[in-house]
C-alpha cells in the first residue's frame, strides 16, 4: 500500500488548512504525525478504521479534525486556527491490520506516506 500525502503549503497564523492523505489499498487505523526541523517526529491525530473513534495531541484539541472516507481510501486533516508552532512536515501513516498496542508511536505504523511542508507564519 502506498501513501500519498498532499494540501500543505504557506499561511498565516490564524488561517487554516486540509490536509489529505490517498492510500492505494485498505487501511486500518490511520494516523498524522508531524516532525518540526530538529524535533521528533510526533503523533497529532488518530482514527480507526470505522471513523468512530478518535484521538487528538494537547496540543491541537479543538483546532484540528481528522476523518476518513473509506470509499475514497482518504483520510484528512482539517487544520484550523493554525499557530507558528504547527509548522512542520506532516506525515500520513496507516496500520494494515487491527489492534496496536500504543496508536501514537511510529512503529505501530506499517505505512507512510512521503510528507508535506505546512508553514505558518506570524
Amino acid at each position: 500500500v502506498q501513501l500519498q500525502a498532499y494540501g500543505g503549503g504557506l499561511v498565516q497564523a490564524g488561517g487554516s488548512l486540509r490536509l489529505s492523505c490517498t492510500a492505494s489499498g485498505r487501511t486500518f487505523t490511520m494516523a498524522w504525525f508531524r516532525q518540526a526541523p530538529g524535533k521528533e517526529r510526533d503523533v497529532v491525530a488518530t482514527i480507526s478504521r470505522s471513523g468512530v473513534t478518535t484521538w487528538y495531541a494537547d496540543s491541537v484539541k479543538g483546532r484540528f479534525t481528522i476523518s476518513r472516507d473509506n470509499a475514497k481510501n482518504t483520510v484528512y486533516l482539517q487544520m484550523n486556527s493554525l499557530k507558528p508552532e504547527d509548522t512542520a512536515v506532516y506525515y500520513c501513516a496507516a496500520r494494515n491490520a487491527v489492534g496496536g498496542d500504543d496508536l501514537s508511536r511510529r512503529y505501530e505504523y506499517d505505512y507512510w506516506g512521503q510528507g508535506t511542508q505546512v508553514t505558518v507564519s506570524s
